[in-house]
């Protein structure tokens, strides 16, 4: 160290280090234990943005192999033998806030910072910068960190964020909760639970759970600063009569829940028409359908050892199976099931049901569920028991349920959430829809239920809010006549133009032709928004390929994606069912078209090696009917080929339906079946079963009754008499007075 001995007053080697950092340029590095040497570095031009043309090289100084940083104080002047001197132009006072250590290239916060930020000079750490530029660089970082932690604390969900973020909490290590997707329709497993409409994602993807509360934090963000302009352009008396309808529409949904308390309207319970369960009069017909009860048996029997209480069951690890779409609230399966126990004449489990939603069924939760999931699962399941039965329990906890999610519908249109906090009663959309939009075949999949919960409570309320969706749907211009899937509820108005008979589109025209039924046929609105949407269809989705078989198409922004979703195969079966109220000359033309779409379906499960269809097929590229992408050749156990064949059997008595539904009997006992119940496929066009692990709970809901009423008697829930929900849950008709509807007509 006697290199450094004539050094003024003494000054220390890390004293000196810092001197040499008063010109700004970053130390040079050193070996352990080397002597520093005196005198000027070399110097050479700066690069272009520099202050001077001259200036000390930038060589980095080490000591023991990493550079060290201080937060210096004064220096006497730049490094010249040791000796003080006058500071040149462009020097840079030492007083500056120097980490304590870098990386060798100057790579850690400071070196990044200097090396991005410094005009192209060569010095890459921080003691490049003047005094004011590194207190605002110092400003600037701490405001960010200040946002980062305020993000953090202040925004919904923090807990969530806080575990899942901060700690990249697994998934798959978390004790099993129902915790959230859509779409979906049928969403199903978001991480798994892709809701029933939107493909479903990889299961137990340990990143779902990291990726949903990121998009929700950055949906959350975006919402509230859209929230805060849009009111800060309202007028005070606009806000302050805003904030007084929110605070009614809260004091009114907490005073329908306090008169729950005190009991629903007494109401006189009338036995349903159709559900006598006779046997066959064929012995052949009598022995499939004792096949697809026995089915019912083994999936029911293996919930209820493996899953009981829990949402779905997961047959190859039996275990239960908890989607996010349900939130907190647990037994999907057992309120899923309930009328096809009755239906099928399991009145041991349709009492084991009963009690258990008596006991356990709780709806008060503080969890965010799926309000389409929720509403066409949990509120139609508990409708079709007490219609079927009319057990009291079931209409209580129906309208129970109603209520709690009548917040969703507290947006500025009136079109409802697709997520609510069962106990906070906030809303909000999926994050991948269209700028926070609501999905068509969500908010349209709602009448149904809640034109029977006012029917049932006495209260109008549910039917208002429903209703609204139409007028608001009623204003809208609709391009080229077709519905969207995506509406903003904040602003009324069509988010992307992307359409779909199938997913998030598909239940929505399902509902209209069902509700103008449901209504003994007097809700003329329905039906002519219904025949309306199918000539848009018909004119701009459907075609026929080069092999002859019709399909329905996908239209995004006008152009046509040649590819049809096995959600999109209930179609067939809602044609022919619309076929009785079109206009004489096209009631056999709607018959056949629905007949064509069973064909094609048909065709897409035949032309898979396990003979069940793949979640979507396309008609292009030379192929048809057929699954292209790896993505979409999974089978999840979905139901709406078979709902198609039960409409066209019933309708038309075509002994191939018959035919073809126990095909599907035969594949998903040879393929699907195992002995803790019945699992989906990943892919149906190899011969090695690659299970998906999960029983649906609308297996049992759907695809099991369906299959049992095609082997019926048409006087097993006669079509006449009721309407089946989107998931196969039956409502019957509502008879009402028709004197003034039938003026109206004529």
């Amino acid at each position: 160290m006697e290199n450094l001995t004539n050094c003024d007053e003494g000054l220390q080697p890390a004293v000196c280090l810092a001197c040499l950092f008063a010109k700004g340029a970053a130390p040079a590095r050193i070996a352990r234990g080397e002597p520093l040497q005196a005198g000027r570095p070399e110097a050479q031009t700066r690069a272009l943005g520099g202050l001077d043309a001259q200036e000390p090289s930038p060589q980095p100084l080490t000591a023991g192999g990493s550079e060290v940083w201080l937060l210096s104080g004064s220096a006497p002047g730049p490094w010249t033998d040791c000796q003080p001197a006058a500071t040149t132009s462009g020097a840079m006072p030492v007083g500056g806030l120097l980490p304590l250590f870098s990386s060798p290239g100057g790579g850690g916060l400071g070196g990044g910072l200097g090396g991005g930020l410094g005009g192209g000079r060569k010095g890459s750490g921080p003691a490049a910068f003047r005094l004011t530029e590194k207190f605002v660089l110092l400003l600037v970082f701490s405001a960010f960190i200040t946002l980062c932690f305020g993000a953090i604390f202040f925004l919904p969900d923090s807990s969530k964020l806080l575990s899942g973020v901060l700690f990249h909490s697994n998934p798959a290590l978390q004790p099993p909760a129902e915790h959230k997707p859509g779409l979906g329709a049928r969403a199903e497993d978001a991480a798994e639970g892709r809701v029933r409409h939107r493909e479903e994602g990889v299961p137990g993807d340990p990143g779902a759970g990291l990726e949903d509360n990121l998009a929700r934090i950055r949906e959350n963000h975006e919402r509230a600063l859209r929230e805060a302009k849009e009111t800060l352009q309202k007028l005070p008396e606009e806000i302050q009569r805003d904030i007084l309808l929110e605070k009614e529409k809260v004091a009114q949904d907490q005073l329908r829940s306090k008169n729950l308390f005190g009991g629903l309207p007494k109401m006189d319970f009338l036995p349903p028409i159709g559900v006598e369960n006779r046997e066959p009069a064929d012995a052949t017909i009598r022995e499939k359908r004792a096949k697809i009860k026995e089915m019912m048996t083994h999936a029911w029997n293996n919930y209820k050892r493996y899953a009981w209480g829990l949402n779905e069951l997961k047959p190859i690890s039996k275990e239960g199976h908890s989607s996010s779409l349900f939130g907190n609230i647990k037994g999907a399966t057992i309120v899923d099931a309930l009328d096809t126990l009755f239906i099928m004449g399991m009145k041991t489990e349709f009492q084991e049901a009963k009690s258990w939603i008596k006991k356990y069924l709780d709806f008060n939760v503080n969890a965010e569920v799926s309000v389409f999931e929720v509403n066409i699962r949990f509120v139609g399941g508990l409708l079709s028991a007490y219609y079927l039965s009319g057990e009291e329990i079931f209409r209580k906890k129906a309208v129970e349920l109603g209520v709690k999610l009548l917040p969703a519908f507290h947006t500025p249109s009136g079109i409802p959430w697709a997520l609510l906090n069962m106990k906070s009663g906030i809303g909000r959309n999926w994050p991948w829809a269209s700028g926070g939009s609501s999905i068509l075949a969500e908010f349209g999949t709602l009448h149904l239920e809640f034109m029977h919960l006012s029917h049932l409570s006495g209260d109008p309320v549910f039917a208002e809010k429903v209703m609204n969706i139409r007028t608001v749907l009623n204003k809208l211009e609709k391009p080229e006549g077709l519905y969207p899937n995506y509406l903003n509820p904040s602003s009324g108005q069509w988010g992307q133009h992307h359409v779909s008979v199938g997913g998030l589109g598909d239940s929505f025209y399902e509902y209209l032709l069902k509700a103008w039924l449901m209504s003994d046929k007097t809700d003329l609105e329905a039906k002519k928004m219904y025949f309306d949407a199918v000539q848009a269809i018909e004119t701009h989705l459907i075609r026929k390929s080069s092999g002859g078989l019709t399909y329905i198409a996908e239209w995004k922004g006008g152009l046509l994606e040649h590819k049809m979703g096995h959600l999109t195969c209930f179609a067939g079966g809602m044609f022919a069912l619309g076929a009785d109220g079109a206009l004489e000359a096209r009631a056999q033309h709607y018959l056949e078209l629905g007949a064509e779409i069973a064909r094609t379906c048909h065709e897409s499960y035949n032309r898979t090696y396990v003979k069940l269809g793949p979640e979507a097929f396309r008609f292009d590229g030379g192929v048809e009917a057929i699954a292209t992408r790896q993505n979409e050749k999974y089978y999840i156990l979905r139901p709406e080929v078979i709902e198609t064949y039960m409409y066209m059997w019933r309708l038309t008595h075509d002994p191939k339906y018959r035919t073809w539904a126990w095909e599907a009997v035969e594949a998903l006992e040879s393929h699907c079946r195992v002995n803790g119940g019945y699992s989906g496929l990943r892919d149906v066009y190899i011969a090695h079963e690659s299970y998906d692990d999960v029983q649906q709970s609308f297996f049992l809901a759907e695809t099991l009754k369906y299959l049992y009423l095609i082997f019926s008697d048409d006087d097993l829930l006669p079509l006449e008499h009721w309407i089946f929900n989107t998931e196969a849950h039956p409502f019957p008709i509502l008879r009402e007075q028709k004197k003034e509807i039938d003026d109206k007509e004529k």
